[in-house]
């Protein structure tokens, strides 16, 4: 069944999140404190043909080292446009056989690696070098009574560094560098996009990390779950809670975001639910497009959604 709100409602439903007044001032000061970037790049040796595949590590959050898959096609003189990828929760950057279809297309592909995850569905090798604390299992209330300390500050940070990894490759053409993510990496790309001016295109799937106030009372399901699970055992502290996740909340990121993206919607989706993606989408400042799926869960339109992307992009080699 549609697990939300209705087409009709969901055109008309805006969101009750407002970004803190330091919101900008948090993310600057964020920014400004990391270091250089030091790109190291070294070729993968794989028997693929097509595509030449290398190992890029990079300095992400507090200097840490983060690392990334770049694959090009092996038949194409650069400068590329690029896409940085984005992974989904859980996830990190795969093996290196894995994910061709960027590179496939005629794009510089770099695959970031999501710090401390990793191990859900696909390999990761990033740690998060962090203190721990009491925390529910899962990434997303690490930190969480402080957005100095939250998790998603880390690896936020990460996810714009990672875009001026792309800039300093030599095959990239920075006029036309694109962030792409589904679910957490759709909420990721919509981070990047409000706090960078120099992209040229951005592409969230069914995101993730967005509206949080109105997801946790419209779905049970996890990631979700963790805020729900945590709060029943740290009676009192929702305020505390909800104050640290409009820092990190891609409703807010969107307000400030300018390039021109390109969303996707699951009707049917109970682990991001379709108005959550509506609030962020309708407060999306750039120019934005919207496909539905309306008999859809989670997965979205699949390898659909990945075609309208790479029309969305535009080709990436022109005769």
């Amino acid at each position: 069944m549609i697990t939300d709100l209705s087409p009709e409602q969901l055109a008309t439903y805006r969101s009750s999140v407002t970004a803190p007044p330091d919101f900008g001032a948090f993310w600057d000061s964020t920014l400004s404190e990391q270091g250089e970037i030091d790109v190291r790049v070294r070729e993968r040796p794989t028997n693929l043909r097509t595509i030449t595949t290398y190992d890029v590590t990079f300095r992400g959050f507090g200097g840490q080292d983060v690392h990334a898959w770049l694959r090009v096609p092996a038949a194409i003189e650069g400068p590329l446009p690029a896409v940085v990828q984005y992974v989904g929760y859980g996830g990190g950057r795969g093996h290196e056989l894995e994910n061709l279809f960027w590179a496939s297309a005629g794009f510089a592909h770099l695959q970031m690696d999501t710090r401390g995850q990793g191990s859900g569905w696909s390999l990761g090798v990033t740690p998060d070098e962090a203190p721990s604390q009491p925390q529910v299992p899962g990434v997303l209330t690490r930190g969480i009574l402080d957005p100095a300390t939250y998790y998603y500050r880390r690896l936020f940070t990460d996810a714009v560094r990672a875009v001026d990894a792309a800039r300093s490759l030599p095959m990239v053409d920075n006029e036309r560098i694109n962030v792409v993510g589904g679910s957490q990496g759709g909420g990721m790309s919509l981070a990047v996009a409000g706090l960078r001016r120099d992209l040229a295109g951005v592409v969230a799937f069914v995101p993730f990390l967005c509206d949080f106030p109105r997801a946790v009372r419209v779905t049970d399901a996890f990631p979700y779950r963790e805020i729900i699970n945590y709060l029943a055992v740290h009676r009192g502290e929702e305020e505390q809670v909800f104050q640290t996740l409009a820092y990190f909340d891609g409703v807010n990121f969107a307000a400030r975001a300018t390039a021109p993206a390109l969303f996707s919607v699951a009707l049917r989706d109970a682990i991001c639910p379709s108005s959550t993606v509506y609030g962020a989408f309708h407060n999306y400042a750039g120019p934005k497009e919207m496909k539905v799926w309306e008999y859809n869960g989670h997965e979205g339109g699949g390898i659909l959604d990945e075609e309208n992307a790479l029309r969305f992009l535009g080709p990436a080699v022109t005769a």
